[in-house]
């Protein structure tokens, strides 16, 4: 039974050995395999948080540049609208203006109408005046011709009868004459 003895020993010494060299390995290496599962974790941590970081910088890029494109478009949209506005005041003003001088021409045209209307008023009056004045000159003309030739007659009828008075006279002298040396 002796060599029965050494195997008691020999098996718990043996599984403590090959515990032992385990142990060691596991031993050596667990520090080494849990410091670089926590590097590994630290490392997984850090490199999350640095994708969250450029996550939250990208979307902070992309909201500073989707706000001033908005401002450009916002500012692009207003000035547009300023022009339109600008260009709608001036059409109207135009329109306006338009408006005035098309008022403004259309009593000059009735102006200008009524004045072309009272100048025919006057050529006419001048022309009825012209009618009338050439009728009388006319009237004139034949009323100093015969004015002109009752004048003569008048004159030929005077002399008719200063020569009618003068023989007359001459009658009644000779008469007188006659008388007085008839008288004598």
């Amino acid at each position: 039974m002796k060599k029965k003895n050494y195997v008691y020993f020999i098996a718990p010494l043996l599984g403590l050995i090959v515990f032992a060299a385990l142990y060691w390995n596991f031993d050596s290496k667990y520090e080494a395999k849990q410091t670089a599962i926590a590097q590994a974790a630290q490392k997984a941590k850090k490199d999350k948080v640095d994708a969250a970081n450029r996550d939250r910088q990208r979307a902070f890029d992309e909201a500073t540049a989707a706000n001033e494109k908005r401002k450009k478009d916002k500012e692009a949209k207003e000035k547009a609208e300023a022009e339109k506005a600008d260009a709608r005041d001036a059409a109207i003003q135009d329109r306006n203006k338009a408006l005035r001088d098309a008022s403004n021409l259309s009593q000059k045209i009735d102006r200008l109408n009524k004045d072309v209307e009272a100048g025919k008023k006057e050529v006419s009056a001048i022309d009825e005046d012209k009618k009338k004045a050439v009728t009388e000159q006319a009237f004139l003309k034949t009323y100093v011709k015969q004015a002109q030739d009752n004048s003569k007659s008048l004159e030929n009828v005077l002399q008719k009868i200063k020569e009618a008075d003068d023989a007359i006279a001459a009658a009644a002298k000779a008469a007188a004459d006659a008388a007085k040396a008839a008288k004598k």
